[in-house]
């Protein structure tokens, strides 16, 4: 068979832009694959860092890894959505997965932690463009009436590495070695044939017009936004460790501040050619939707982020098993996305949805924030499955109303801008929510201890001798003694695998009380996010996929300027 015969399915009618549900299908294959690169890392290496630590010597300095991958991914973002609207969407897919592999190879084969984060930076650059240029990518090929449907695809994507992440993570982690090779090494090579295949599909499959525009890169917007994001998500990083009013964070907070006023005046200078232009946020939708992106994520990265901790800490489950319990969240969030795509595409009505998943998911937080070192597993599971549900009617609408609203040539930029703030907004979350967590769990660590003592049934345990000589106890024993918890308790919580559950259940419910203040404060950004929605204006819309709409305007303009001719040779007669 011919290259020709075998990418002919894939191509668009020369005619009217348009792909069947077939060819569509075809296309939706490779995005997939690359989404699922990216998917599955998150949940593989979360489940594998602390093996990884331990094993190069530097668990003390993981945040770095994270934090490395964090800044070149959310920074190459917009910039993918940019380029890609200038010179088409199929190179820079295939730079974004190449770019990945590559520099996934290379983290298998690090051997120091900061040697990891470097790398771990380089494969960040890739990440940047698989999430926001398969979703811009749907938005060439799909009108926003049917769009949704086709997004629950990769709702599946997710749900897909959501369950096999944890368990990878945990196999490998697990595994001293696999083929010659240390089995967490396995975290990130696994990610190679997948890439590979993801590379050949998308090369083969993905065969769209491009439409060169003439147009500057905007190299200032670029440098300011890196001036303005590095120090900021460091700072959200390790802000903690630091002192958020020591020196170091109020350099960094004003390095920031410094980068966001360069930034804007370069975008202001660039007009059009803008890394993310100004006249965006004269559009209503968009300039809402960012701001709920950014809600969106405070409220679902933050207010999540302390569930596996809750699991692993208080109810004493692995990594691995933490990841399966949070099964019922992946199917409300698969459930809520698939039922209002389906609906969007049959009525055209999308803003109730988000709407509906705000308030669902401030139910969610708020019973999450009852969540106790007692409760049983079940009621977790059901509030994480309301609290899914109402992400999953969130986060497709949201999407779609901010395509839906923007100009067809501009939809790459306007869907990686969606994506760039979604990521702000869940980094923020992360580092606000965690602060708050660790900065008050000590001190209800020592109330719960406190009130514990007071109880005749905990004198008894704390005296008996053999509990005091035990190892594991120590740390519990000296925040009973009025030593206070100390900062490696907190860092290494391991020893309460061997305390004695008696001694350590105060502890436990010391961290249930502050987990539950991060989720009333998460329910409170949710709740803002859904006072914004409540402003925003439901367009109608679009019929036409991306590519037909840019066909559209290319023909209006033609005629208009075929017009303009015959009045220009008619007006010397």
């Amino acid at each position: 068979m011919s290259e020709a015969a075998a990418t002919a399915p894939t191509a668009p009618s020369p005619v009217t832009g348009a792909f069947t549900h077939k060819q569509v299908l075809v296309i939706l294959t490779g995005l997939m694959l690359g989404m699922f690169l990216a998917a599955l890392d998150q949940n593989i290496v979360a489940t594998a860092i602390r093996t990884i630590g331990d094993d190069l010597h530097g668990l003390s300095v993981q945040a770095w890894v994270t934090t490395a991958y964090l800044i070149t991914s959310t920074i190459s973002t917009p910039l993918y959505g940019k380029l890609s609207d200038l010179y088409g969407r199929k190179p820079f897919f295939i730079l974004a997965i190449s770019l990945f592999v590559i520099g996934s190879a290379a983290c298998a084969f690090s051997t120091s932690m900061y040697m990891l984060a470097a790398f771990r930076a380089f494969q960040g650059l890739g990440a940047g463009g698989l999430f926001s240029l398969a979703l811009a990518i749907i938005g060439d090929i799909v009108s926003p009436r049917d769009r949704a449907k086709y997004q629950g695809y990769f709702l599946a994507v997710f749900g897909t590495a959501s369950v096999l992440g944890p368990v990878i993570g945990g196999f490998f982690a697990g595994s001293k070695s696999i083929l010659t090779i240390t089995g967490w090494r396995w975290v990130f090579l696994v990610n190679v044939p997948i890439g590979i295949v993801a590379l050949y599909v998308v090369w083969r499959t993905l065969n769209l017009p491009n439409t060169h525009r003439p147009a500057r890169i905007d190299w200032a917007g670029v440098t300011a936004l890196i001036v303005c994001l590095v120090p900021l998500l460091v700072v959200a990083e390790q802000g903690r460790s630091w002192g958020w009013g020591s020196g170091t964070s109020l350099g960094c907070f004003a390095l920031g501040v410094a980068g966001l006023v360069l930034f804007i005046l370069a975008e202001h200078r660039m007009g059009d050619d803008a890394l993310i232009p100004l006249r965006f946020f004269q559009n209503t939708v968009f300039s809402i939707t960012s701001g709920v992106g950014i809600l969106v994520g405070m409220g679902l990265f933050g207010g999540i982020s302390v569930l596996p901790l809750y699991l692993q800490i208080v109810r004493g489950v692995s990594p691995t098993e933490s990841g399966l319990l949070l099964l019922p969240l992946t199917a409300g969030l698969m459930v809520g996305a698939i039922i209002s795509g389906q609906l969007i595409s049959r009525t055209g009505r999308y803003k109730i949805f988000p709407v509906i998943g705000s308030v669902l998911c401030v139910v969610a937080l708020g019973l999450m924030s009852f969540i106790g070192a007692d409760t049983p597993l079940w009621e977790t599971d059901i509030f994480g499955a309301i609290f899914g549900l109402g992400i999953g009617n969130i986060m497709q609408p949201i999407t779609l109303a901010t395509q839906n609203a923007m100009p067809a040539r501009d939809i790459g930029v306007a869907t990686s801008s969606a994506t760039f703030f979604r990521q702000m907004g869940g980094t923020l979350g992360v580092a606000i929510f965690l602060s708050v967590l660790f900065t008050t769990v000590g001190p209800n660590i020592g109330h719960a201890y406190k009130q514990a003592a007071a109880t005749s049934a905990f004198q008894s345990v704390a005296s008996d001798p053999a509990v005091q000589h035990a190892a594991g106890n120590k740390p519990i024993l000296a925040v009973i003694n009025g030593k206070g918890l100390s900062s490696s308790s907190l860092n290494d919580t391991s020893f309460l695998k061997t305390a004695d559950k008696r001694l350590a259940h105060p502890f436990f419910v010391g961290f249930s009380k502050s987990m539950d203040l991060v989720f009333r404060l998460a329910a409170i950004v949710m709740l803002l996010g859904l006072g914004l929605l409540l402003f925003m204006r439901e367009l109608p819309l679009r019929t036409m996929s991306g590519i037909q709409a840019q066909h559209a305007d290319a023909k209006a303009e033609r005629e208009r300027q075929e017009a303009a001719g015959r009045i220009g040779e008619a007006s010397p007669a």
